[in-house]
Formats: structure tokens, sequence, C-alpha cells
């Protein structure tokens, strides 16, 4: 009986030593775990989630500045491909080719189609960055529901125009590099425009119960 208590209590003693490491605690909460949540919503989800996750710090669990950071994020790749066609234009790629021939009269026609309807999308992009913006979820459900309908509008007809500018390439004579590559950056940008309408979706869900 005695060496029993003497086990018992050197046993409590040796406990109360351990060092406290051993307490657990949960992880403190991270940002990019709402973004990585929210993104298994959209169509490309491992696309959403590292074109997003740098936001976190500033995004935290908010889904409207998510959504807004998925749109800026599309319309600043969109800005840049954009510029990219235009500096093929201006380079002779467009109308006189850069594979040392002359592009089909045609290839020429569809890449400037392109290029126009991609400056479309931009605008449909900024019309809906700007309707985000200016949301104001104090208004009746049936207001704010209608203030939604203009953003999702505005990416549905910007992704309908990048949509535009790749079926245009079926028609295209030369496969060489200039249709890959341009195929391969719109098709990047159709994605990331996917994206973000879902995450628009989200959050209009979220917002109104």
């Amino acid at each position: 009986m005695i060496v029993t208590m003497i086990r018992l209590i050197l046993l409590l003693l040796f406990s109360s030593l351990l060092p406290p490491i051993l307490t657990v605690y949960p992880p403190p909460y991270d940002g990019s775990d709402f973004i990585r949540t929210s993104c298994y919503t959209t169509l490309y989800p491992d696309l959403c989630f590292s074109s997003l996750s740098s936001f976190a710090n500033s995004i935290h669990n908010d889904s409207n500045r998510l959504a807004r950071a998925a749109i800026s994020l599309t319309l600043s790749n969109t800005l840049h491909l954009v510029s990219y066609l235009q500096n093929l234009s201006s380079h002779g790629c467009v109308d006189h080719g850069c594979g040392g021939r002359p592009n089909h009269p045609t290839d020429a026609v569809i890449l400037k189609d392109c290029f126009e309807n991609l400056k479309d999308a931009v605008h449909e992009m900024r019309g809906s960055m700007k309707q985000m913006k200016a949301l104001v979820s104090t208004v009746s459900v049936q207001s704010f529901r209608f203030q939604m309908s203009h953003v999702k509008t505005w990416l549905s007809a910007a992704l309908t125009y990048e949509y535009t500018c790749t079926d245009g390439f079926e028609y295209f004579h030369d496969d060489g590099s200039i249709k890959d590559d341009v195929c391969t950056r719109v098709n990047e940008v159709k994605k990331l425009t996917s994206n973000a309408l879902a995450l628009v979706n989200l959050y209009a869900d979220k917002a109104i119960p």
C-alpha cells in the first residue's frame, strides 16, 4: 500500500514537470483556408487558389473582397493580353506574319477580331468592378439582387467575348506558334473570368440568406 502511494506521488510529480510544449493549441486562422474553401465552388479550383492566395492577408474571410480581388486579377491579366496583341500588330505580325512568311488575309482578320473582343471584355470587367465597389448592402434584398445582376451580366458578357475570340481561330490557316500562343493566353483568361464569376455568385448567395 505504501509502495503504491509512493509510485502515485512520483507519477504526479513527474507529470507536473513535463514541459508545456506538450500542450496542443489549435493553429491560428489563416485567410488562405477561406480562399481555398471558396475556390472549391469554381470550375478551376487549383488555379483559383494559386492566383488568389497571395491576397489572403487582405481578404481574411470576406467574400466581397475575394470576389473583387478575382475580378481585379482577371482584368489585369486581360489588359496584359490586349497589350500583347497590340504589340503583335505593331510589329507587323498580324498583317505580315512573324515567321518569315505573310499571314493568310483571313488570319489577320481573326487576330484583329480577337483583339477587339478582348477590348470589349475589358470594358465589361471594368463595369463589374465599378458595380462591386458601389454595392450598397444596407438596401433591400430586391435592390441588392438588382445590383448583383449587373455584376454577373458584365462578367458573363466578358466571358462571351473571350470565347468569341478563340472560336474564331477555328478558321485560322496558319497553325504555327502565334495561334497556339494566343489561344493559350486567352484560355487562361477565360478560366480566371469563370472563377471570378463563380466567386461573385458565392458572395451573392452568402449575402442573401
